[in-house]
């Protein structure tokens, strides 16, 4: 009777710990979703899954507490359905399953640490803390074996059915092409693609954000890349390639160099109502070219993607900065620490300190001109003069000595956002 009286108060204290560690989910799943980006680097293969990965962590953790709470045997726990969506996502992008499975245990080591934290901070007997410590390490254990079951399942099926869709012999061409890991006969290569390689090229990439609701994605980033190919006067038809089911790879081909073209696919998208993103590359020449404009847009996309915006964005790689913007994202949670130590108050997140950044930014840009400056950003000289002196003095000092520092600074909240805090979820 003591030990059932015992067990009782055992899953009591569970439910109390899961219920308290529900309230800061938000939080906590941010601080795992960082520490996962940090440790694994092959989940930043592409940045397009990046926020996939956010609702796969928060709904793995929402099961979880949920069945602390409410007592569920880790045999009647299914796997999320973002979690589903963001292991097929991973099959289909080729990233290896160990560091899938990776992840997961990393994520347990993270909320173990924290359900011990929350144990210590808890009002209860060290017996208490004990026991139920116990129990919560023996349910995750559970939890983790039963789900890793359930991932490997799926990514192994959504693996081989993708490569069986994927698998055609254009697709494997493009793909060796940008790998350029061996020799390529390209007139061979030409005629397989069916794509005039040693033509000018502008690579995009397009893509939908992904919502859940997932229909024609496919057909529709088909339509709207011929039609952007129509409006920006290409001499051929567009080469397309699927990425995954919500975005593709495509080139534009030209017969010589077109300055031109970059801006003419902008102001096309731009005036689609329904338009997907888009990152935009650089005209280039040959089969180097087309490697290189790829790797352009790809890099456009993924200062886009960092934003985290889920409106559609046009980006190209001509844009002022973003080819600089572009080197730092790898570093980008360092690059944050570093603004914040160069802007002081300044890079603060809010509205009024986003236009006194923009206003600065671009009067810096322009030679310190407040003409310029105001004729680019479309208001008076003396609304430029005043936005300028508040950027300064938000900062705390004066900019002659560092101009480069804050120039490179505003250049990286202008593209990725000014720098969040991090809370403590510890």
């Amino acid at each position: 009777m003591t030990t059932f009286r015992r067990d009782g108060e055992v899953g009591r204290c569970v439910a109390r710990i899961a219920a308290r560690m529900n309230e800061r989910v938000t939080d906590i799943s941010a601080s795992i979703h960082r520490g996962l980006e940090e440790e694994v680097p092959e989940l930043r293969a592409d940045v397009h899954t990046v926020d996939l990965l956010g609702s796969s962590v928060q709904g793995n953790l929402d099961t979880l507490l949920h069945a602390l709470r409410h007592d569920i045997p880790a045999a009647r726990i299914h796997l999320p359905s973002a979690a589903i969506e963001y292991t097929r996502r991973l099959a289909q992008h080729g990233v290896p399953l160990n560091a899938l499975v990776r992840a997961y245990h990393l994520g347990q080591r993270r909320f173990t640490e924290l359900v011990f934290a929350e144990l210590q901070a808890a009002d209860i007997t060290p017996v208490e803390q004990f026991l139920a410590g116990q129990a919560i390490t023996t349910r995750l254990f559970q939890y983790l074996d039963h789900v890793i079951q359930q991932v490997v399942a799926i990514y192994e099926a959504e693996r081989e059915q993708w490569l069986e869709t994927r698998n055609s012999v254009r697709a494997l061409r493009v793909r060796e092409l940008l790998a350029g890991k061996k020799v390529v006969d390209i007139d061979s290569t030409i005629d397989q693609i069916r794509y005039p390689l040693h033509w000018h090229h502008l690579a995009l990439i397009v893509w939908y954000p992904d919502t859940g609701a997932h229909g024609d994605e496919l057909a529709e980033l088909r339509r709207f890349v011929r039609k952007s190919a129509e409006a920006a006067g290409t001499a051929a038809a567009p080469l397309f390639i699927a990425e995954d089911q919500m975005s593709a790879w495509a080139w534009l081909p030209y017969r010589s160099a077109q300055p031109g073209a970059a801006a003419r696919v902008r102001r096309f998208a731009a005036a689609q109502a329904d338009a997907p993103s888009v990152a935009i590359g650089t005209v280039a020449a040959g089969t180097p070219g087309f490697r290189r404009s790829h790797r352009l847009a790809r890099d456009a996309r993924s200062v886009a993607l960092a934003r985290g915006t889920a409106e559609p964005r046009i980006i190209a790689a001509e844009d002022p900065g973003l080819s600089v913007a572009a080197l730092l994202g790898d570093r980008i949670t360092e690059v944050w620490e570093w603004v914040g130590e160069v802007l002081g108050d300044l890079a603060a997140a809010n509205d009024n300190d986003e236009r006194l950044r923009e206003t600065l930014r671009v009067f810096l840009r322009t030679g310190s001109s407040y003409k310029a400056a105001a004729a680019e950003l479309e208001m008076h000289s003396n609304s430029v003069k005043y936005r300028v002196a508040r950027a300064v003095s938000r900062r705390g000092r004066p900019i002659a000595e560092d101009r480069f520092d804050v120039e490179l600074a505003l250049l990286v909240c202008h593209w990725y956002g000014p720098p969040l805090p991090h809370p403590d979820t510890a």
